[in-house]
């Protein structure tokens, strides 16, 4: 394949676009900056949506090498993000996951933790976003390859499955306020 060909597709403007909200997606995780739940929340069920979106518009290609990028998330990376995020969800981290193949054959619900889904969507994301940060050009479109496959078949039903506890939290956090401002409104008709 020629460079013009490969530069094509590792520029192509989907993935560009993709690795812009992969970039945002791993600035979150990684900053030192303490959020409280509720803002974490919030930021999570804005780019999450569009990391699935522009995951979804990455173009298809075929392994450029025959041995697959190394991995630059170490254990340590992903137990850190864990733990971060364990300690944001506290008693939250913990939801119920219909979506799991192991439910078929399970009499007992089964627990999922956003802990660890989140986890694991930065690490194949972060191994991604590394693969471009390094300029390492004769492995971006195996880059693409690995990550778009993994999007289909792993982080991308993890990613949908965390929405769901995290939309439920933020609702009941939208329902509490509403109620307690209408309790004020009553407070002052007295």
């Amino acid at each position: 394949m020629k460079k013009q060909d490969i530069d094509e597709i590792i520029y192509n403007k989907n993935v560009i676009e993709f690795l812009t909200v992969a970039v945002n997606f791993c600035t979150i995780l990684e900053s030192d900056e303490q959020l409280s739940r509720t803002e974490w929340i919030d930021k999570m069920l804005k780019i999450l949506p569009l990391m699935y979106l522009k995951a979804s518009l990455l173009p298809d290609t075929v392994e450029s090498i025959e041995e697959p990028p190394a991995a630059f998330v170490r254990e340590e990376d992903y137990a850190r993000v864990a733990s971060i995020v364990n300690g944001i969800m506290g008693e939250e981290d913990v939801y119920l996951d219909v979506f799991m193949d192991e439910m078929k054959y399970s009499e007992r619900p089964i627990s999922a933790n956003v802990s660890e889904n989140i986890a694991d969507i930065y690490q194949d994301v972060r191994n991604f976003v590394s693969v471009y940060q390094m300029e390492l050009t004769d492995l971006m479109q195996s880059a693409i390859n690995i990550c778009n496959s993994n999007f289909r078949t792993y982080w991308g039903q993890k990613l949908v499955n965390v929405l769901r506890p995290l939309h439920t939290l933020k609702s009941r956090e939208h329902e509490s306020d509403y109620n307690d401002d209408f309790l004020n409104m009553e407070d002052s008709w007295d």
